[in-house]
């Protein structure tokens, strides 16, 4: 991510396992039955449906106001970093690594931003810079706040679903340069600006606008919750951690599977370069269509290499509607395991946001390796941006190795984070089977599908991070 040559996957070459992966696998199973039971006891034992996580008032539910020097400073630095990021790959060198806007982007953002709202809450939703642009252009006149058209309800958040199969594909496939990235990020700019002017503000950037749909999401895991006041003014409050996720439900089925992407995308990328998913393609794809490339074209390894990328792209793209059939089918089975009369689709939108859990600790598994090993070097390019040999902080010379961790210890982290997101999953699906179901009985028996997705996704998650990577 931090350039065209590093890999999202936290390591750079097979790595042999402690101990046999089955082991693992059956060891974070374990614990996740063992934590569903847990659950179930405690939540039987108090019997107070009121007092679940999210549905009472804190004793620190009080709101307070962000100091507005701070609102101001975020706002200031997030537009001058996207203004950095532009002219660094416009007017600066072609070297990823020399160039800021590389490391600013996808490391700072992308991915620090990710991290730091789970834990700090949605600070992206008041320092936005492309809703400061919207908002500076409304103000000047240039359109109005209300759009041209109104939003039509059946778009949903497909919208937001697509940018961010687009932004997937980019950031797997575009082989994105500092030129490149810039050329997006004006692409971007461009958008959003259109279609607030045509939808509105507050439209756009609820449904439409990419990065406002996601970090909305993870913050919702935060024990910490804004809400704008006045015209520029921010409240905050804080809440159990978690408890945004049973606070609100995704209106439709586009948002479910905005969801599931953030699933799919992360098992996407982890997978798509190991030797398992290429012997997938030349081993039980290719020799179905092997004659006919053969027979059309005068370079066939040539056109091969084609199909395999736009295979490759094309899994991308149903990615989503595979998760979404699996998870589909477990929610069914959660229907008739506990009697419920509620609809299936409802259901689903009940439950899908206790997978965000598990979405946040595969990204942060498969990436966190990557914030100490070139967020580092933002030290030395911030005195020099553009490549052109500046010193402007005099640390543009200073030696900073990347950090590189034990293969080891990132192994184990990330088999810790991932028990730990399922089993929060475990329990925020559990509380909202508590919520909505009649009885304990019906509530437990719904979960147990539910628990067998889960168990499931662990194991299927920590597959994908031991696979060796490579070509077969």
């Amino acid at each position: 991510m931090a350039s065209s040559a590093a890999h999202a996957h936290a390591f750079a070459a097979p790595y042999t396992l402690p101990v046999p992966f089955w082991m693992y696998a059956y060891g974070a199973s374990a614990a996740l039955v063992v934590s569903f039971v847990i659950v179930g006891i405690f939540c039987t034992a108090s019997g107070e449906r009121s007092a679940l996580p999210g549905h009472t008032v804190d004793s620190q539910d009080i709101a307070r106001q962000v100091p507005p020097a701070i609102v101001a400073a975020l706002r200031a630095i997030a537009l001058l970093l996207l203004v950095l990021c532009i002219t660094s790959g416009l007017a600066g060198t072609s070297n990823p690594f020399q160039n800021i806007n590389m490391t600013v982007f996808w490391i700072l953002f992308v991915l620090g931003l990710t991290y730091a709202t789970a834990l700090l809450g949605d600070i992206f939703s008041f320092s936005n810079p492309w809703r400061m642009l919207c908002e500076g252009a409304h103000r000047a006149g240039l359109f109005s706040c209300s759009g041209r058209i109104a939003y039509p309800p059946g778009l949903g958040w497909y919208p937001a679903l697509l940018l961010y199969l687009a932004f997937i594909w980019v950031e797997l496939f575009g082989h994105t340069t500092p030129l490149l990235l810039s050329i997006y990020l004006l692409g971007y700019t461009s958008l959003t600006l259109f279609f607030s002017w045509l939808f509105g503000i507050e439209a756009w950037f609820r449904h439409g606008e990419f990065f406002s749909v996601f970090f909305r999401l993870v913050g919702l895991m935060a024990p910490v919750e804004y809400r704008p006041c006045g015209r520029r003014g921010v409240m905050f409050r804080l809440r159990r951690p978690l408890s945004g996720l049973l606070q609100r439900q995704p209106a439709n089925t586009s948002l479910v599977l905005f969801v599931l992407f953030m699933l799919a995308s992360t098992a996407f990328d982890g997978a798509h370069e190991t030797q398992p998913w290429s012997r997938l393609f030349w081993r039980g794809v290719y020799p179905w269509i092997e004659p006919a490339v053969m027979a059309a074209s005068t370079q066939p390894y040539k056109v091969a290499a084609r199909l395999y990328y736009e295979w490759q792209w094309l899994m991308l793209t149903l990615s989503p509607l595979f998760y979404f059939a699996l998870y589909a089918g477990f929610i069914w089975l959660s229907k008739r395991a506990s009697g419920s009369t509620r609809t299936a689709g409802e259901l689903g939108r009940v439950f899908a946001l206790s997978l965000l859990p598990i979405a946040f600790v595969y990204h942060l598994t498969h990436y966190y390796t990557l914030l100490p090993a070139q967020g580092i070097q933002l030290v030395k390019l911030i005195s020099d941006p553009l490549g052109w040999g500046w010193n402007l902080f005099g640390t543009a010379r200073m030696a900073l190795p990347p950090v590189l961790l034990d293969a080891s210890f990132i192994w184990h982290t990330q088999v810790a984070l991932i028990l730990a997101g399922h089993i929060a999953s475990v329990c925020i699906a559990h509380l909202e089977a508590l919520r909505i179901f009649p009885g304990q009985r019906s509530a437990v028996a719904s979960q147990i599908p539910m628990l067998l997705l889960m168990v499931g996704l662990t194991a299927g998650g920590l597959w994908i991070l031991s696979l060796p990577l490579g070509s077969a």
